[in-house]
């Protein structure tokens, strides 16, 4: 598998096989090691995982982001790789981009997995993330607080070092912070652009944890209404991250998705 920085600086790992390839967008505050159990799951597929604008190892100079920022910033590592035709994956953020990735270079896309996705929030709903964003501008440590709504405590306690992972990632420092706050902010204060998601007609898998608090099933169920050509799967007893937690039922959805 390849290491690489494309002439932007993106960060990348490209593991190229003779298929189209699976590309996957991770979390805001995360990194492209969300998607390690999916990468060594799909080896004989060909996988691109990589770091988002001010994640990881990805640099990012701006002062505020934009979905079509990262969009920007995938096409631009496309073509660099002359990647012609993906299979796209997001996950939370990584789903909004995903989105919006598609609205703008539909012809791109063979076929789009969106995995714990916001969808019309509600005030209420709108409200709880802001007031996050708020702590987190105020450097409060929230990594506890969000590995309790990714992952069951029973996941956590018998996974010491998924959750010493987590941790790493999401305890920043001030420069990674302050990039964490940037993409938080856009997550944050984020509305569904209603009429492009209506636009899109690649064939979509939403998948959602059962037990997801932030991105509920009831949101995609609603996603699913909107995007066309869309089938919902609900993971039992999946959480947010339930990508690692429930991993085989993740991964088997996508594969069998994906090969139909």
């Amino acid at each position: 598998m390849s290491k690489n920085f494309d002439p932007n600086q993106n960060h990348y790992f490209l593991n190229k096989k003779d298929s189209v390839p699976l590309v996957f967008i991770h979390g805001v505050g995360l990194d492209h090691q969300m998607w390690n159990k999916q990468v060594d799951y799909f080896k004989e597929f060909s996988t691109l995982t990589y770091d988002l604008l001010g994640h990881g190892k990805t640099p990012c100079n701006k002062d505020k982001l934009s979905l079509r920022d990262f969009s920007n910033q995938l096409i631009e590592l496309l073509e660099h790789l002359e990647i012609e035709k993906i299979n796209l994956i997001g996950f939370s953020l990584g789903s909004l981009i995903a989105l919006n990735f598609t609205s703008h270079f539909q012809k791109k896309v063979d076929k789009l997995i969106l995995i714990g996705t916001t969808y019309k929030r509600s005030d209420e709903e709108r409200s709880v993330v802001l007031d996050r964003y708020n702590q987190a501008k105020l450097n409060k440590p929230l990594s506890k607080q969000a590995l309790k709504r990714w992952f069951s405590d029973e996941y956590l306690k018998e996974n010491p070092k998924t959750y010493d992972l987590f941790m790493r990632i999401l305890n920043k420092d001030p420069k990674d912070h302050k990039n964490f706050l940037k993409a938080y902010e856009l997550f944050a204060n984020h509305y569904d652009d209603f009429e492009a998601i209506k636009r899109i007609n690649i064939k979509t898998l939403v998948m959602t944890g059962s037990d997801d608090v932030g991105s509920t099933p009831a949101m995609s169920k609603e996603l699913v209404k909107d995007l066309v050509n869309s089938t919902y799967i609900e993971i039992q007893n999946g959480k947010h991250l339930c990508s690692i937690e429930c991993v085989d039922d993740v991964n088997m959805n996508i594969k069998n998705f994906i090969n139909n």
